[in-house]
């Protein structure tokens, strides 16, 4: 019989068991593989009705690549450079059926794009929140690397915030990295939590690394969403800086009566950007901005597709032992060799 920590763990997930001090005993290896495992079958029978393969073009300019339903109507989550400039896609599904579809949007920035598939009432898959995600915490990737369909592998968070260049050659912030292994194909296929809902689309792997791949968080495709539908692209404001997000000094919370723990520190400013005309310097910490707190780079995200460009924001932050504050007026994202 599983112990009580392995029930948990099953029917829960990790996050919310924070108990190390606990009578418990540790379970031997053999209960543990079972409990892995079970988690893991569960989340492939869950998830893979859900997962498709992409195919483009024809011969050697066609590409192949994964998607993730997300509706039962049909749309789905991939990534950009898995359909490039392409309107129309080949769809196949975990049950050999094959439809047509066609691209609704793309976004080359955070390498997402959204496909329809001619179909309706399709299996489809929930979203999760990959803000709670933490290091160590299970995770599985489900694709289909190298023409081999509904593929699943097993791994962990290995970290979150990195900044990865993409296939596109555009810097994304905020990428969750893995060492579920992914492969040539894995490309714009789920990564999913123990319960079966996606926080991450995978899109990289570093050759010949192993162990090393990265997904783009849901929380960044949630935020673009509404404009992918909407417009097939994405219109938003540009600081040129890149960020991560760090956990606040309780005593600077304290003194300036924050109401987060959390805040974006600036890695790097771009030479003649809105960020370094406003005054900005690697090493601030951004708390606010246009009136609203940014506790993660994803909120600094959604507040630069929401804010409108050519306006000034108020942009508050702090600097050592010093809050400041900023009107910074961002503008259009350029292109090409944007960042954030």
């Amino acid at each position: 019989m599983a112990s009580r920590f392995w029930q948990h763990f099953i029917s829960n997930g990790a996050g919310d068991w924070n108990n190390p001090g606990s009578d418990e005993p540790a379970p031997d290896e053999s209960e543990a593989l079972d409990a892995f495992s079970t988690v893991v079958i569960r989340v492939a029978d869950q998830l893979r009705p859900a997962v498709v393969n992409l195919r483009t073009g024809t011969g050697r300019r066609g590409g192949s690549g994964s998607g993730i339903l997300f509706t039962p109507d049909g749309f789905l989550l991939t990534n950009h450079h898995v359909v490039g400039d392409h309107e129309r896609v080949r769809i196949r599904l975990n049950d050999g059926r094959e439809l047509a579809g066609r691209v609704v949007g793309n976004d080359p920035w955070t390498d997402l794009a959204v496909v329809q598939a001619e179909e309706s009432n399709l299996p489809f898959a929930p979203f999760g929140d990959s803000a709670k995600l933490r290091v160590g915490q299970l995770v599985v990737a489900i694709g289909s690397p190298l023409g081999f369909e509904s593929t699943v592998t097993a791994g962990v968070v290995s970290a979150t915030g990195r900044t990865l260049r993409s296939i596109t050659g555009h810097l994304v912030d905020n990428v969750i990295q893995t060492d579920a292994a992914l492969n040539p194909g894995n490309s714009g296929g789920p990564l999913v939590d123990s319960r079966g809902r996606v926080i991450g689309i995978n899109t990289a792997i570093i050759q010949p690394a192993q162990g090393i791949c990265f997904a783009i968080p849901i929380n960044m495709a949630k935020h673009i969403l509404p404009q992918l539908l909407q417009h097939g692209r994405v219109i938003r404001g540009y600081l040129g800086l890149h960020a991560r997000s760090i956990p606040l000094q309780q005593g600077l919370v304290r003194r300036f009566e924050l109401t987060q723990k959390q805040g974006v520190e600036v890695l790097a400013v771009e030479s003649g950007a809105p960020a370094e005309e406003a005054g900005l310097q690697e090493g601030d910490v951004i708390v606010s901005f246009g009136d609203e707190p940014v506790t993660t780079v994803d909120d600094l995200h959604r507040l630069l597709t929401q804010l409108p460009v050519g306006i000034p924001a108020s942009l508050e932050f702090l600097r050592e032992e010093r809050k400041l504050q900023r009107l910074v007026i961002p503008t259009d994202y350029p292109n090409p060799a944007p960042q954030m």
